[in-house]
This record gives C-alpha cells, sequence and structure tokens, in this order.
C-alpha cells in the first residue's frame, strides 16, 4: 500500500490538508481526488500528478467517517412575509415529495445574508441541500457547506449567482413588456416604482422600462422613476408623492404585485380611479392580482415552476450529477386585466 492511501496517524502534519481542501486546491472535484488517493486509474495523468504533489507538500488527513446526510432540504427565504413564499413553497414540496424528501424552511428576517450560525444549524441537522430564496450566501458559508459536499441552488438572486446554480425569470422583457404596453396604449407620462437599486431583479425591470421608453422616443423624467422595496408600503408612500406631483403620472409600472396593491391604495386616498385616471401594471402574477378591484394587469412569472426546477437541480447535484445548465431563465408574460387602458382625454 502506498503512503497516500494509508490512514492518517499521529505523525500526520498538524495542518493536513481534508480531501475537499485538496480538490479545492487541484481545482477538481472531491471524487477525483478520491479516486487518485485510491489508486483509480480513470483520472487523468497530469490531473494524477497535481493531486498527488499537493498531497506530498501539505499532507492528507482522513476525516472521521460522519454520519450519513438526513433525507432533508433547507429552504432559506430573504422573507416570508405574502403569497409569493407560498407559491415558491409549492414548487418546492412538488419535487421534493417526489423524491422522497422533508422542506425545513429558515426566514433571514430581511437580511441580505444568513446570520452568523445558520450554517452550523444546517449541518447540524444534516442536511443534503439548501436552496436559497432571493438571498445571499458569503463566500465563507458557502465554503462551509461545500466542505461537507452540501449543494446551493439560488432562486432569484438578488445579485450576479457567482457560478453558483440558479433560477430566475425575464426580468428585462417583463420590464419591456409592461411598458411597451403602455405606451402603446397612448401613456407618456408613465411612471416606475422599482426594488431597491442593488437587487438584480430590480435593476432589471428599471432596464426593460428604460429600453421600452427609449424605443418609442419618450424621454424619461426623473421625477418618474423611484425606489421601493417590493412592498404594499412603499408603494404607497411612492404613489402618493407622484400622485401629488403637479405635472402626475397617467400610469404606473409597479415593481411586483405588492406595489401595486399599494398604488391602488394611494389612488383611492386621492380619489384617482383606476383605470379612467390612472393605469397601474404590476409584476409576479400573484393570485390575489385578479381579485383586486378592478383586476391588476401584470407580468407573469411562473414562481411555483420556477422553484419547482430548482428543487430538481438540487437533486441533481445531491445525486453527484450536474443539472443541464447552471443558469436556467423562465419566460415573462403580459397578463392583461382591467388596471390597464387609454388615458383619460385631456
Amino acid at each position: 500500500m502506498s503512503a497516500m492511501t494509508e490512514p492518517a496517524s499521529p505523525a500526520d502534519p498538524p495542518h493536513a490538508l481534508t480531501l475537499a481542501q485538496i480538490a479545492e486546491l487541484a481545482g477538481v472535484s472531491t471524487a477525483t481526488v478520491s479516486k487518485v488517493l485510491n489508486g483509480r486509474t480513470e483520472v487523468a495523468p497530469a490531473t494524477r500528478t497535481l493531486v498527488e504533489g499537493l498531497i506530498r507538500r501539505h499532507g492528507y488527513r482522513r476525516q472521521k467517517k460522519r454520519p450519513k446526510a438526513a433525507a432533508l432540504i433547507e429552504v432559506a427565504f430573504h422573507e416570508m412575509d405574502g403569497p409569493c413564499a407560498i407559491e415558491i413553497i409549492k414548487g418546492v414540496q412538488r419535487v421534493a415529495r417526489e423524491n422522497h424528501l422533508a422542506v425545513v424552511l429558515s426566514e433571514m428576517r430581511e437580511r441580505p445574508t444568513p446570520p452568523r450560525g445558520w450554517v452550523e444549524e444546517v449541518l447540524s441537522r444534516r442536511s443534503c441541500g439548501v436552496i436559497a430564496i432571493f438571498c445571499e450566501l458569503t463566500d465563507a458559508q458557502r465554503a462551509q457547506l461545500r466542505t461537507r459536499d452540501i449543494p446551493v441552488v439560488l432562486v432569484d438572486p438578488a445579485g450576479a449567482p457567482n457560478r453558483v446554480p440558479s433560477v430566475g425569470a425575464g426580468n428585462w422583457s417583463g420590464g419591456l413588456a409592461a411598458t411597451r404596453h403602455l405606451l402603446d396604449l397612448g401613456h407618456r407620462r408613465i411612471a416606475i416604482i422599482t426594488g431597491a437599486p442593488h437587487v438584480l431583479s430590480s435593476r432589471a425591470r428599471l432596464d426593460g422600462y428604460r429600453a421600452a421608453m427609449d424605443a418609442a422616443g419618450v424621454p424619461v423624467d426623473p421625477a418618474l422613476v423611484v425606489a421601493g422595496d417590493f412592498d404594499v408600503a412603499e408603494g404607497l408612500a411612492h404613489a402618493r408623492a407622484l400622485l401629488a406631483l403637479p405635472d402626475p403620472p397617467t400610469a404606473v409600472f409597479a415593481g411586483n404585485d405588492a406595489t401595486a396593491v399599494g398604488v391602488y391604495q394611494a389612488a383611492d386616498q386621492a380619489g384617482v380611479r383606476i383605470p379612467h385616471d390612472l393605469s397601474v401594471v404590476g409584476f409576479d402574477d400573484l393570485p390575489m392580482a385578479q381579485w383586486l378591484v378592478p383586476p391588476l394587469t401584470t407580468i407573469r412569472q411562473p414562481l411555483t415552476d420556477m422553484a419547482a426546477a430548482a428543487t430538481g437541480m438540487l437533486v441533481a447535484l445531491m445525486d453527484g450529477g450536474r443539472p443541464p445548465q447552471t443558469r436556467l431563465e423562465f419566460t415573462t408574460q403580459l397578463v392583461t386585466r382591467r388596471s390597464t387602458a387609454p388615458p383619460a382625454a385631456g
């Protein structure tokens, strides 16, 4: 038996590397390092030489066998208030049930990243995968999960996925379609209430809005572009301010359906009729959109299907495979209801 395959001994260097650390340094999978350690032949000679050199240089610390992972996946939400979370949970559970997996839900309480200690909780539950919804994991948190072979998939990531498998929607094309719809009705004073500027989907919807306005030759009035936070309260506050302008908008593209609800409330308080005096378009097409009065014209993004796809990607990773794509983007669609109409004469 070669020295590389012998169990670790008390003489091992104090800072000897684990299999996962050697794999990261070599830029290969842990499975490849394991094959080298066990003398398997199906490894390229150059890769074998690189891995063996790292082992000779640093030493190899064989980890104690850890308990088998539980049939459990973690779903980490930015926040769980509102119908968006319900639609996402439906999609996760649909695939989880098919694969005999239980689901644990965590809420970040509107933090951009999970709090300190969250990864330790995941590890203590021996979960076998993580889905992060509209939130980010730090580099250190991803590294902790990677050393335990726990894969991560992002849904609607707040920032760039950075090579982490992710699922999203056509936010730019949705913003374009919403604004074009209002332009085609004859509106020119079109306001937009976005989400937070640092959020990827928010920026993409705003870029789609700007592209549609530019293509139509309609200048964008900076006073009509405001940043909210994808919630009812922000929609209400910003719509009040917009409707109080000396030259108020005749239409509002709300960054999501919750923001649109706030716009409806502001219009009602100001005695502004939807759609006679003000047209409103949302984004999401949550079930509540069709029950508003009047029913809301909105951009549909299939949240349940997005979550199901993300769970399917996670299952593939947990089984040691790779999903066909590391970035999956679902198409958005304009759903026209009665909250939009041509601007009132005069």
